[in-house]
């Protein structure tokens, strides 16, 4: 009998263990950008610990990662200078995180601010601010594939869960551009409330929330008739913005109020954390209740509770800021 025991504890102690390693593969990985330090760093959403690090992405601000996690893009805020053989240029930095390096560079006119991927993982969409463009470039050739006009200084993207729609802020201009993905133009113009810069969708993707960066408010775009239809005053120099897990809570910060600011979309109510010094870019991380916020002015990331809007753990960076992180889970 005691044999037994002894068997049956060594079994359920062997589940436990192979449950616990399990779980702990299945928490995401936030994948970040640190910019001027030249590199992106892998997170463990589990543990909210730095686990690897890939040199060589020259000024990375904006990053995706493809369905898979097979392959992270970085695009870059350095432009080639005069006279060189990618004069007026940047490269997007294709990284593979199994073989830990850089495995191939794509240029692309101008610097590259925000990147967006489609959900087949074949499109990378950059934004182009001094060109007043957004590029496409086929991963299945690493080639760019179109230029399109949308509006003056475009800034952040949003691409449609079927692959068909993208919109992209013109924070020149107060507009969202709509673009066909199918004939690659662009299809209708939406507002998008004074200087919109980053968006996010509500889970039905029938309204577009867009941060205001002067204008202190986050604005409601209802999709349908391209109208600003609701406004949530959130602080001065509004940056980051991401819907929480609960499908209803917006998360914005204000770098100039030094704050995070989450938002019930249902009642307009506002709930706000003090995060100092300049509180930034920011993602939600879907499935583990927690928010990352970066500081543009020193090299950490705040993990904070969606719940409770408690800092609950700080993730001290090897160098730079951080910026537009990819989760892969």
């Amino acid at each position: 009998m005691k044999t037994l025991i002894t068997s049956l504890t060594a079994v359920l102690t062997g589940c436990l263990v192979a449950f616990t390693a399990l779980a702990a593969r299945a928490a995401p990985t936030v994948y970040i950008p640190l910019g001027v330090a030249n590199q992106v760093i892998a997170v463990d959403a589990a543990t909210d610990k730095i686990t690897a690090s890939y040199p060589g992405v020259e000024n990375a601000h904006g990053l995706v990662a493809t369905p898979d996690g097979e392959y992270l893009v970085a695009g870059s805020l350095k432009q080639m200078p005069a006279g060189g053989k990618d004069a007026g240029m940047s490269h997007l930095f294709l990284v593979h995180p199994e073989h830990g390096h850089v495995m191939a560079t794509i240029a692309v006119k101008g610097w590259s601010h925000h990147e967006a991927i489609t959900h087949d993982g074949r499109y990378v969409i950059s934004t182009h601010p001094m060109q007043g463009a957004i590029s496409v470039v086929d991963l299945r050739n690493n080639q760019v594939a179109h230029v399109i006009k949308t509006g003056p200084t475009p800034n952040y993207t949003l691409v449609t869960r079927d692959d068909k729609r993208a919109y992209v802020s013109n924070a020149g201009n107060g507009t969202i551009s709509e673009v066909d993905l199918v004939h690659w133009k662009v299809s209708r113009t939406l507002e998008g409330g004074p200087v919109p810069e980053h968006m996010a969708f509500s889970p039905d993707e029938k309204t577009i929330y867009v941060a205001n960066v002067r204008g202190g408010d986050v604005s409601a775009v209802d999709v349908a008739s391209g109208k600003v239809v609701r406004t949530f005053h959130a602080g001065d120099t509004l940056h980051g913005l991401d819907m929480g897990d609960d499908g209803h809570t917006l998360f914005v910060t204000s770098k100039k109020d030094q704050k995070l600011v989450a938002i019930d979309t249902r009642t307009g109510k506002g709930r706000t954390l003090a995060l100092s010094p300049s509180p930034y870019h920011l993602n939600t991380i879907h499935g583990t209740g927690k928010v990352y916020v970066s500081s543009s002015s020193a090299s950490l990331i705040w993990v904070v509770d969606q719940r409770s809007l408690k800092v609950v753990d700080t993730i001290k960076l090897p160098g730079g800021h951080a910026h537009q992180m990819a989760v892969v889970e």
